[in-house]
């Protein structure tokens, strides 16, 4: 405990980029407010789960190389996301499930073994102030915490009670190729009229300088056939963006709510969480959709053939 009796951790290793997340600020986007929130929701609701919390409570959202922390009274926590290794003290501990961690240990999230982000819960959540409804820290905008750095000290909610026995989570893994649905953008007939075929032709990949605001990628230019100034419009999370370079790039979580070049696509919400986890240099595979509904249909790394819909390859 702290002077005043609040539970609370401190940040004992930052790691490359730690952000505290819950499902952000929906509905401001005609206010210039992106969305934000946990990139891959998930992994957050599994986390929060396996401690007791509701979905809406705030959890660590990590980069690549994790993070650690010291408690200041004993936590449960848990661990999803990325696969990685996790120590309490220096010991192995459980990932993916329920875990204790004694006051004064450190708890020690190492790098992503495959795929880019882990989420941390602490029952009871990670109680830093809301921001226009919501403790998510927002990369473009600045709104919410700023992101973790050594030292810093975390105050943490009120834990619900027992911790419920769900086990283990179950979570797809990292794609090892990114399959991205795609139905037609607003700005489709910018494009000339083979673009969708070089889009579905494949030679794409997750670029290094992808992040929460979007998700780039390195392969062949989408040919347009308007080249004049597209007035700034809005923008939409699953836009697929299509800058003068012509390289597609996925709007993620904190995106602009705004942006004055043409939309070719949008991936829809249920193949955003495999984004999260694809890290740079993973095979991107764009399939080009016609109004065919998604929902409950696994999407991270499905073969082409196995959507529906689509003949084999």
């Amino acid at each position: 405990m702290n002077a005043a009796g609040t539970r609370v951790v401190e940040v004992t290793r930052a790691g490359a980029l730690t952000t505290v997340q819950d499902l952000g600020r929906a509905g401001q986007a005609h206010l210039g407010v992106p969305g934000s929130g946990a990139l891959d929701l998930p992994a957050h609701h599994a986390a929060n789960r396996l401690v007791g919390n509701p979905p809406d409570a705030a959890t660590l959202e990590t980069t690549l190389t994790g993070c650690a922390l010291r408690p200041s009274a004993p936590l449960v926590v848990a661990v999803t996301g990325a696969p990685c290794a996790v120590r309490v003290d220096g010991r192995p501990a459980a990932w993916g499930t329920a875990l204790r961690v004694p006051a004064g240990a450190v708890l020690d999230v190492g790098p992503a073994t495959h795929g880019v982000r882990c989420y941390l819960a602490v029952a009871g959540g990670v109680a830093v102030e809301p921001v226009l409804g919501s403790r998510s820290a927002d990369l473009l905008s600045g709104l919410g915490p700023a992101p973790l750095r050594d030292g810093d000290v975390l105050p943490l909610g009120v834990a619900g009670g027992a911790v419920p026995p769900v086990g283990a989570a179950v979570l797809p893994g990292p794609p090892s190729v990114l399959v991205l649905p795609v139905l037609p953008g607003p700005r489709a007939d910018w494009f000339a009229p083979h673009a969708p075929a070089v889009l579905a032709g494949g030679g794409f990949r997750v670029a290094a300088d992808s992040n929460r605001i979007a998700l780039r990628t390195e392969g062949p230019a989408l040919p347009r056939i308007r080249t004049d100034e597209l007035a700034s419009e809005g923008m939409v999370t699953g836009a697929l963006q299509v800058p003068p370079h012509g390289r597609p790039m996925l709007f993620l979580a904190d995106h602009p709510t705004t942006g004055g070049y043409p939309v070719i696509g949008v991936v829809p919400p249920e193949a955003l969480s495999a984004a999260a986890q694809a890290a740079p240099g993973t095979p991107v595979r764009f399939v080009p959709l016609h109004g065919i509904a998604l929902r409950g249909i696994p999407l991270r790394g499905v073969p082409v053939r196995d959507l529906p819909g689509r003949g084999r390859s």
